[in-house]
């Protein structure tokens, strides 16, 4: 068969309804998948990260074979490619097509990978990704009538341009964001019942991927002991309706809490399938707003979730394209300090920290405030290195693509974009961690002393960080109110704080 096109699809473009697949030939196209090392490797994986990507990328691969598409499937087992060019190369010189047709990478790593293995002579056609809501263009259109880049106002043009729980052209419920009815911790109660989550008992294919992620990624971070992703379209939809159904009623008021033993709490868990594109933002979102106005579900619970995947989710995605590659490098506070040790094994005395990192080694997740309040904190706190430790969010999360997790964690985490697209650094003391979980009981350290052997890390570097960045912090409007607080703080104790803090960042990999 003279091949017309070759169709690439990366891990990450698992779209029935991809826009490379809408005018493919299954008599005349070949449809590429390579499982590259690079993949795995060029940030050091957590393996339940690597056996997700490669179980949906056989099953998806199994499926097209089933709609009657001609699939090259290059497996680490029987091409091992080195990475995605070289795979592509040799693809190439296999098949010889007359054009390349690919959905534009999220990432942009991966696409100049792509147009640098393409010979000269040969076109490649890229297709917008179809997935999102709102397109690269749209969003920087957007972006150049603005004042400010904040998520609020391009959320609430999100709403109106979708008609997402709208009464004409106002918000249901009189208001756009109900964000600070989502906050609340459990108190010493607990959490009480929460419902199980979904489980996908893996079958043949998905076993034998993990048998080689094993094998081949042996001294890569984290367990599969507990995988249960979603890995098929079918799984991803029934990951979705058990959501729907029995943890988005009480998912807004405490979705920011944390508690031992809780990896999930009423967290969707659709974030990894959404970011492979077996789900779709707007059946996700609406089958939200469905529920709502069938079942009368509580409206901040609702609007909270619907915000993360219309707002945020889109919002990422077009800062991370407007603002790339200078996002990659950016450190707003310079911060120069390693990543300690115990970032990858979760050993350390701070109990926040390792029950946040044990449960991510265990599962390859946790959710949005244990990594923006805990591990993400603690890096701005500690001075580390912005790119470190986005790598390591890369690394550790089985929903982490750089498209999203960069922003997310230069951005918002680190605050290394400066006010670019946040407004401030999200910074606490330790009386935080203590007021939304139970991490405090039982830590060697505790949240009220800044200064003393039982001084909470987070609390001295906190006060240091204010007395590093006062001026600035004065200055605006959402932090002045902390930087007050710096006077209340007797001179001497003051001093105490300051040795304390160089003691403790002198010494980080024995916290």
């Amino acid at each position: 068969m003279k091949v017309r096109h070759l169709i690439l699809l990366l891990g990450d473009q698992l779209d029935a309804r991809s826009a490379a697949l809408e005018q493919a030939d299954p008599l005349r196209d070949v449809v590429v998948m390579i499982e590259a090392l690079e993949e795995s490797t060029h940030v050091r994986s957590h393996r339940a990260r690597i056996a997700l990507f490669l179980s949906a990328m056989r099953h998806f691969a199994a499926e097209l074979g089933e709609r009657g598409f001609k699939v090259h499937y290059r497996s680490l087992q029987t091409h091992n490619d080195a990475s995605l060019g070289q795979g592509l190369q040799a693809a190439l010189a296999d098949l010889r097509p007359q054009g390349v047709v690919a959905v534009e990478p999220g990432d942009l790593r991966v696409r100049q990978q792509i147009e640098a293995a393409m010979p000269p002579n040969l076109q490649l056609q890229w297709c917008e990704d179809t997935h999102f809501l709102c397109s690269t263009r749209a969003f920087a259109a957007w972006a150049g009538r603005s004042k400010q880049l904040r998520m609020e106002f391009f959320y609430r043009q999100m709403r109106k341009q979708w008609q997402v729980l709208m009464d004409g052209d106002d918000p249901v419920g009189g208001q756009w964001n109900f964000d600070a009815e989502n906050r609340s911790g459990f108190g010493k109660a607990g959490p009480g019942q929460i419902p199980a989550a979904p489980v996908f008992e893996p079958d043949a294919l998905t076993r034998d991927v993990l048998a080689l992620v094993e094998q081949r990624f042996a001294d890569h971070p984290g367990s599969l002991a507990h995988f249960n992703w979603p890995v098929t379209r079918a799984q991803a939809l029934s990951a979705l309706e058990d959501f729907i159904a029995h943890r988005l009623p009480s998912f807004g008021k405490h979705q920011d809490a944390m508690w031992t033993g809780m990896p999930f709490g009423w967290h969707s868990l659709i974030s990894s399938a959404l970011n492979l594109k077996l789900l779709r933002p707007l059946e996700v979102v609406q089958a939200a707003e469905r529920a709502w106005r069938e079942r009368a579900l509580d409206l901040a619970s609702v609007e909270g979730f619907i915000r993360q995947v219309l707002g945020w989710r889109e919002f990422m995605r077009g800062i991370y394209h407007l603002d790339m590659p200078d996002l990659k490098q950016a450190n707003h506070f310079q911060h120069r300090r390693p990543l300690p040790a115990w970032y990858w094994t979760g050993q350390t005395r701070m109990n926040c920290m390792a029950q946040s990192i044990g449960q991510t080694l265990d599962y390859g997740y946790a959710h949005h405030i244990q990594r923006l309040m805990i591990t993400g904190m603690f890096g701005v706190l500690a001075q580390i290195e912005p790119s470190e430790l986005c790598d390591w969010y890369l690394s550790m999360y089985v929903d982490a693509v750089e498209w999203v997790e960069l922003p997310n964690t230069a951005g918002m985490a680190l605050f290394a974009a400066g006010p670019r697209f946040t407004s401030k650094p999200y910074v606490a003391s330790g009386a935080y961690v203590k007021r939304m979980s139970n991490y405090c009981s039982g830590c060697a350290y505790e949240p009220q002393h800044r200064t003393g052997e039982k001084a909470c890390p987070l609390t001295t570097l906190y006060w240091y960080f204010l007395k590093t960045h006062e001026a600035q912090l004065a200055s605006n409007p959402r932090t002045a109110l902390m930087v007050k607080n710096l006077q209340r703080i007797e001179p001497r104790e003051s001093t105490e704080i300051e040795a304390k803090a160089r003691e403790l960042l002198s010494h980080l990999d024995d916290l």
